[in-house]
């Protein structure tokens, strides 16, 4: 099947191929379709599956289809909601490359940044929004947008939003939104939550899928590599120098760790910068700049910071701590093997972090495979300290995701508290 046969228009198709895309991707063949048909939907997919632009794609076309008259500044026709500043970017990004031969004006619009610039584009009247719930809420408060026109709300990565403490916000966002319109909603993991959320904002979806339930892309290789904590960042290191690794992202579960990790990195000889909620949003977009080029070999990146961060061809991905949420694992390695290409993952796991890694791989129903180094070897003297003590771990047994501590602790790691509402 090629992109001709999905029911697009010829400026659509001609952005398409600009792009080098001949052939759409699972998601794509699936999505497209059922949403040009006016349909709700519920979508689960990996990260790295295209799903952006399973959705741009037939907005845009619904939109251009639809007989509109123009309407006075302010109103919004499609809203979209994302999690982060960087993922918001990356789907304006998306929008502007596949509508760039049609009319419609757009914006972004995201905390970190000064607001009266958007209040200046939003005056301007804008066809297409994409936002993080937070700085859409500064906007509604102030009345500098107006969202009673809206034809279509789409919620990228609801899941992490929902991680993020970000439901009281989108309540408040749906109020003010007319009942008649079409809602698309896209999870990399399902949960409850999800589905309660799914219940209260769909009509009669279509579910789809393109992945098992909470799976992690076949493309990636995983592999766990069991190390003492004290000796994480020496490991690392020789994985990097060894392999001669060109570009890896490493994920770090506390803003503090990701600057400390990336400053041993340094000293190490092995260029690195850290990129988490504390940074500024220029220095992030710097960084993440900086390693798509190739100026820095490593991105050490909290969970948060590491939404939409997209690099097609990104070959490494190590979880320096294995996150307290189990659903994060897939989040984090679906950064590599993305778009049909081969990756891997890599977990540097201590004896701490065991309870952690028997929640993930019942997540992923998979036992992951174990690399020993023997200049490695843990030493098997040293004690497990008690997970749940101290650093926002969980008791025993279950995941994670249930229970309302943990949830605290991740969010205390996130700092959501203040600044949350402003990503």
């Amino acid at each position: 099947m090629s992109f001709n046969n999905l029911g697009l228009s010829a400026p659509l198709l001609k952005a398409i191929k600009e792009q080098g895309y001949s052939e759409p991707t699972p998601i794509q063949k699936q999505a497209i379709p059922v949403i040009l048909d006016r349909k709700d939907i519920l979508a689960g997919a990996q990260t790295g599956t295209g799903k952006t632009a399973g959705f741009t794609l037939p907005m845009l076309e619904l939109l251009s289809r639809s007989k509109h008259t123009k309407q006075k500044a302010h109103h919004v026709r499609a809203l979209i909601l994302t999690p982060t500043r960087e993922l918001a970017a990356q789907v304006a990004q998306s929008v502007e490359v596949y509508g760039k031969h049609l009319p419609f004006k757009s914006c972004v619009i995201f905390g970190g940044v000064k607001i009266n610039p958007q209040i200046s584009q939003l005056r301007r009247g804008m066809d297409i929004v994409i936002a993080t719930p937070g700085r859409l809420l500064d906007h509604m408060n102030q009345k500098t947008i107006d969202l009673s026109k809206v034809e279509f709300l789409i919620l990228d990565e609801a899941d992490r939003m929902l991680d993020m403490g970000f439901i009281n916000d989108i309540r408040k966002v749906l109020e003010v939104l007319p009942k008649q319109k079409q809602t698309l909603l896209f999870s990399a993991t399902y949960s409850e939550e999800i589905k309660k959320l799914s219940d209260r904002l769909l009509n009669s979806p279509t579910l789809i899928e393109v992945a098992r339930r909470n799976t992690a892309s076949e493309t990636v290789q995983q592999a766990i590599y069991p190390v003492d904590k004290v000796r994480k960042r020496e490991l690392l290191t020789h994985l990097i120098k060894e392999g001669d690794w060109k570009q890896v992202l490493v994920f770090s579960r506390t803003k503090h760790g990701a600057n400390r990790l990336a400053g041993q990195l340094e000293s190490d000889g092995i260029s690195a910068v850290a990129i988490h909620g504390n940074k500024s949003q220029n220095a992030r977009t710097k960084a993440l700049a900086d390693f798509k080029k190739g100026e820095v070999k490593v991105l050490v990146a909290t969970d948060i910071a590491a939404r939409g961060i997209d690099i097609d061809q990104l070959p490494h991905v190590v979880n320096y701590e294995l996150p307290n949420v189990s659903e994060d694992y897939v989040h984090r390695i679906g950064r590599t093997g993305r778009a049909g290409n081969q990756g891997e993952a890599i977990s540097l796991v201590c004896i701490d972090e065991n309870e952690y890694l028997a929640n993930i791989e019942k997540l992923i129903k998979k036992d992951i495979p174990k690399v020993w180094l023997k200049a490695f070897k843990p030493d098997p003297s040293i004690k497990a300290e008690a997970i749940n003590q101290g650093g926002g771990g969980r008791g025993k047994g279950g995941n994670s995701r249930n229970r309302p501590s943990n949830r605290s602790a991740q969010g205390a790691n996130s700092s959501r508290a203040s600044s949350g509402r402003r990503r």
